[in-house]
């Protein structure tokens, strides 16, 4: 306990217009949060402020970041306003760290009220780099539209905040510090906790963990590759994987936590994740994956790098889901995905008469349909894939799933593919991402782009390229009906569909810190097996989504930033 109690203040401040969260929090350049005079204290205080004071007087809050530069000056600032708003005790990840996955895990565990998470997932790190502020609600998942635009109209109009300046938090210590305040809410607690413990006892409870621990390290074991890319999975995969289910140390690698990762974007995709594709190229190593900053993604590799698309990811897992023990008890309620997202989850839907979903893009609308209980396995193309298990995306479940499918199968990672292709056909998928684009051509070329495709003219269309000619048989502006609630949500993206099934998507927004995101997704099936390259297989589309929206001469960008 304290000495004295201590004091709580309130002070003056001017709003900032530019604190709309997205679904995946606020993001900004770290230099925005040192630079514009109490910028964080504000968003802090619009996320309290959003809580009914009943609601959050005397309640539990889960706190934890990804360990990037600026966490711990956050989490300082942080834990003085909740003391100050009467958030009656925090949970805090031991040094500040706490993966998303396992703060959605306890948050459920606890019944908290929420978490606030401190990450850009997998934008870039320190001084330089991105930071971000997410709020979830009480499910453990994001918070719905309705909360974040109530914490954007608090935002605007704040005109104090509360907080408890002397205040101290040991963030190294772990157990409870108790502190006395001068002011009616109190005792104020903060426990600082493993991160990972109640987290990998959620994962003991859905998977086999004798049956994985004898694929990694038995008499017949595979060897597999791990590449935490210096985020807070790192502690993760050494607890877990090495600890417990017994992978050599050296299995894993860029474990220990970075506030600037490295130097490089905790981005598990080919262009990123460079030290994990470089390592599975001899064929040393029979699986693979990487993970981002905060844990929630992952991407999956087989022996000499064969890489497995996000959208193919999820597919084999819906096909082989009785691999994991977890679903054996509880059954498959449906599945889903996120609009941008290939159609491959679809064709195992369809076949196991399970029903699917087709979300806008962000977990929340998942989580939705979760708590309704009509929803076990889910995806998205950005290397996101998460069961019901928790209210949040979850590489590391993504990877276990994998690994427990493979040990069912005694199959490699390319034939457990091999095989979903033969019976299900093939979805060639890519995504180009044009990024720090003029928000204002960006938005043009949009906007004309949707006037083109709306025009009943635009259906039955033809566009041939080389030997192939697409027809289109639907465009629209997608729009989402919740089945909940029946709420719409609109403008989620301009799709075109042939004849064929093919589809070309137009996406704009994205999570950067800066400037707009064009996303262009093409999606193609193919019933023959083919082992054509996904980048020649789509050529004759991408050329047709680049015509249509003539987005090089609108953006005056000669081509995409990242292709995935």
């Amino acid at each position: 306990m304290e000495n004295g109690p201590l004091q709580v203040l309130t002070f003056p401040t001017a709003p900032y217009p530019d604190q709309r969260p997205g679904a995946s929090g606020l993001r900004k350049k770290v230099y925005v949060f040192q630079s514009k005079r109490n910028y964080l204290h504000n968003f802090i205080q619009s996320i309290f402020s959003s809580i009914d004071l009943p609601d959050r007087q005397g309640a539990t809050l889960v706190v934890g970041g990804d360990g990037r530069f600026f966490n711990r000056t956050a989490i300082g600032v942080l834990v003085q306003m909740a003391a100050a708003n009467g958030i009656g005790r925090l949970i805090i990840g031991h040094h500040g760290m706490m993966s998303t996955p396992a703060v959605s895990c306890v948050i459920r565990k606890y019944k908290a009220i929420g978490g606030i998470i401190l990450t850009a997932s997998h934008n870039p790190g320190g001084p330089n780099g991105d930071f971000g502020i997410k709020f979830n609600t009480a499910s453990g998942g994001p918070a719905r539209e309705e909360v974040t635009s109530k914490i954007y109209q608090l935002s605007r109009t704040i005109e104090e905040f509360a907080i408890c300046p002397g205040l101290r938090v040991d963030l190294k210590t772990l157990g409870k510090q108790a502190f006395d305040l001068e002011n009616k809410f109190k005792p104020f607690t903060v426990e600082i906790v493993d991160p990972v413990e109640s987290y990998a006892n959620l994962l003991r409870n859905i998977f086999d963990f004798a049956a994985l621990k004898e694929l990694l390290s038995g008499e017949n074991h595979i060897n597999i590759r791990l590449d935490a890319m210096h985020g807070v999975l790192g502690l993760y995969v050494k607890r877990i994987l090495c600890e417990e289910l017994g992978c050599p140390a050296n299995s894993a690698i860029n474990c220990v936590p970075l506030e600037d990762f490295g130097g490089q974007p905790p981005d598990p995709n080919l262009m990123y994740a460079t030290d994990l594709v470089d390592s599975m190229r001899d064929g040393q190593y029979d699986f693979g994956a990487a993970f981002d900053g905060d844990g929630d993604r992952s991407m999956i590799l087989g022996k000499h790098g064969f890489f497995v698309t996000p959208s193919d990811s999820v597919a084999v897992v819906a096909d082989n889901i009785f691999c994991i023990p977890y679903f054996q008890h509880t059954g498959v309620r449906g599945f889903a995905r996120s609009m941008p997202t290939s159609t491959a989850l679809d064709r195992v839907a369809k076949a196991t008469k399970i029903e699917l979903h087709e979300t806008p893009t962000g977990w929340r609308f998942f989580g939705n349909l979760m708590d309704a209980g009509m929803l076990s396995l889910c995806g998205e193309e950005s290397f996101a894939t998460g069961g019901d298990h928790i209210r949040e995306k979850d590489g590391l479940w993504a990877v276990l799933a994998w690994l427990s499918i493979i040990a069912t199968r005694r199959q490699s990672v390319e034939d457990i593919l091999k095989d979903h292709w033969l019976k299900y056909g093939r979805n060639y998928f890519t995504r180009y991402d044009y990024e720090n684009v003029d928000i204002d051509a960006a938005c043009d070329m949009m906007e004309d782009l949707e006037i083109l495709i709306s025009d009943k003219s635009f259906v039955k269309q033809r566009f041939a390229v080389e030997d192939k000619i697409y027809q289109v048989e639907k465009a629209d502006n997608f729009e989402y009906t919740d089945p909940l609630d029946s709420t719409i949500t609109r403008n989620q993206g301009l799709r075109i569909i042939f004849s064929d099934g093919s589809r070309i998507v137009y996406r704009l927004g994205g999570t950067g810190a800066e400037g707009a995101t064009v996303r262009i997704y093409i999606d193609s099936h193919e019933r023959k097996l083919l082992f054509e390259e996904t980048q020649v297989m789509l050529a004759p589309l991408a050329t047709i989504a680049l015509k249509i929206s003539q987005l090089h001469h609108r953006t005056g960008r000669n081509g995409p930033s990242l292709i995935t």
